[in-house]
């Protein structure tokens, strides 16, 4: 026979009451509890926040994804909050460079950079999951001319983290 404790924290409190919202919680006059007793764990974590794909499944392209092109040029790809994936493509050619970067209205910070070092071609496929907040944006940049640097992006989840489902066509 196990032992059984009880728990009280907030933290864990307000994680129940979010992944549960039909539950309201555990009710009052209830406290989370710990056992010494071996228990089988189901995890119900997807449906319970709503989504019943797969997280693989939930970066899937759809008619909502945004392409985004840059040549010689640096362009806004993405001003909404929230996370987002990101595929990007890159030809650039005779010591071209081709970044990404989070732009804050005043400031930028690169998080991506693509290079080719030579006078021949340098081709490449790149994709990451990006979270922007308020007052932030995604750019892309190419260096020069005959130097293309494309995003495609979709929207996966909003900013407090509910997922976005592909939409159909």
């Amino acid at each position: 026979m196990g032992q059984e404790f009880f728990i009280k924290s907030a933290d864990l409190q307000a994680k129940i009451d979010q992944l549960l919202p039909s539950q309201g919680g555990l009710g009052a006059g209830f406290d989370l509890s710990a056992s010494t007793q071996i228990v089988p764990i189901v995890d119900l974590t997807e449906s319970a926040e709503g989504s019943q794909l797969r997280s693989d499944l939930q970066k899937a392209v759809d008619n909502a994804t945004t392409e985004t092109a840059s040549v010689n040029n640096t362009v806004t790809a993405i001003s909404t909050t929230g996370f987002y994936n990101v595929n990007v493509a890159y030809a650039l050619q005779n010591g071209g460079q081709g970044t990404i970067d989070i732009f804050d209205g005043a400031s930028a910070k690169t998080i991506r950079k693509y290079f080719c070092f030579s006078s021949s071609e340098n081709y490449g496929e790149d994709n990451f999951i990006v979270f922007l907040s308020a007052g932030l944006s995604m750019r892309v940049t190419s260096s020069a001319t005959g130097n293309f640097v494309n995003t495609y992006t979709r929207q996966i989840a909003d900013i407090a983290g509910n997922l976005s489902n592909p939409l159909s066509f």
